[in-house]
């Protein structure tokens, strides 16, 4: 499951970069090497706190099994480099984490180091396995018709798959239902309902956050986590508000956080359930079995630990130090996780649990600052990088 990331993607702005006339604008860089590399500061002077140094070295070893096996898209490092690190993980004590960091890793800036972070939590909404009064929102899993297309039958997709969608009766590829098809009904016989919740609202944020929880009236709690989506891009209904004029601190306008935009659905609820169908982008759900949600690199998130990144920047796996002006976000994290909004060098999307204080940090988290990664020792001399 790759969680999509909160305020991220309520508020991802459609506007690329203007240019004038005759301007030439310099490609992105496509990953950490091709955005540069410069040594940090000795992890000994970073201030991590023990309890935080403890935190990640256990995030860090659960990681290693992930880490020593696949391929890193950044560019950065090899399976072998990680092996002394895990090795000496799994007994190291957490009391002692700092100097385990200090022993084994070097810390690294990627291009100019400038950080943004937002926020994203496991919701926990009324939900039941069972259709019962007042919880009416199915909860879909992975639709029976839903498939990436044969090969000539579409063009491929940026990333080099094939797209989603369905075959019609003349086997002819096709777009798959859009949110609001889905909404009227278009699912009925094609995807198992697997749970049932009450407030359409909360679903569609289940949706943007990738997982949850669902907790019946008796009975024990539901944990859901993502299965797939329909093949439609993402329109982020914050974006929109804004560009509407919706969002602001002036008269009439409402908070530009995932609280604000919730807000504004409930007290406009027409314009409301018209706005979350500008969002044709759609989620199905798988049930889960673990302690937590499930993050892109395999292991289950853990609450002021994970940190989803773009994978072509920071290895998964890897830990990360931050160092932003919304202090609370401030120390080690583990890159465990990754999010449709959370593109390109620094750019990082912490996660911050379940209950409502996790959900209140999520979704008003916007920090800004410096972040260093933290590669195994001798890496940058390997890539000649010093």
């Amino acid at each position: 499951m790759a969680l999509l990331g909160g305020l991220a993607v309520l508020l991802a702005s459609c506007a690329g970069r203007m240019e004038t006339p005759g301007s030439v604008t310099a490609p992105a860089p496509t990953n950490a090497l091709a955005a540069g590399l410069r040594p940090g500061p000795a992890f000994a002077s970073l201030p991590v706190g023990a309890m935080d140094a403890g935190a990640a070295l256990a995030g860090f070893a659960e990681s290693c099994a992930k880490l020593l096996v696949r391929e890193d898209v950044s560019g950065l490092t090899r399976p072998q480099d990680w092996q002394p690190a895990c090795a000496a993980s799994a007994t190291w004590s957490q009391g002692d984490a700092s100097r385990f960091f200090a022993t084994y890793f070097e810390t690294v800036r990627v291009g100019e180091g400038t950080a943004f972070a937002t926020g994203y939590y496991e919701p926990d909404i009324a939900g039941s396995r069972d259709h019962i009064p007042g919880y009416d929102v199915p909860v879909y899993g992975m639709p029976d018709d839903l498939v990436r297309a044969r090969e000539g039958d579409a063009e491929r997709l940026d990333n080099g798959r094939m797209p989603v969608g369905r075959y019609d009766e003349d086997e002819h590829f096709i777009r798959y239902y859009d949110r609001a098809a889905i909404e009227d009904g278009a699912l009925q016989g094609r995807a198992p309902v697997i749970a049932w919740a009450c407030d359409p609202v909360e679903v569609f944020f289940l949706q943007v956050q990738g997982s949850g929880m669902l907790r019946p009236p008796e009975g024990e709690v539901m944990r859901i986590g993502y299965a797939g989506q329909n093949g439609h891009g993402y329109t982020a209904i914050g974006s929109l508000m804004r560009q509407r004029g919706l969002l602001g601190d002036g008269p009439g306008q409402y908070a530009a956080s995932m609280q604000g935009i919730m807000q504004y659905i409930r007290e406009n609820p027409e314009e409301g359930a018209a706005l979350m169908r500008e969002n044709r982008s759609f989620v199905f759900f798988r049930e889960l079995t673990g302690d937590g949600p499930v993050g892109a690199l395999g292991v289950t998130v853990r609450a002021h630990v994970s940190v989803a990144t773009d994978p072509k920047f920071v290895p998964l796996g890897a830990p990360v130090f931050l160092d932003l002006d919304r202090h609370e976000a401030d120390g080690l994290w583990v890159a465990q996780d990754t999010g449709g909004a959370i593109k390109g060098a620094n750019r990082f999307d912490t996660f911050w649990g379940n209950g409502e204080e996790a959900r209140v940090t999520a979704g008003d988290m916007t920090g800004r600052g410096s972040a260093l990664l933290l590669l195994p020792k001798g890496t940058l001399a390997r890539l000649g990088a010093l």
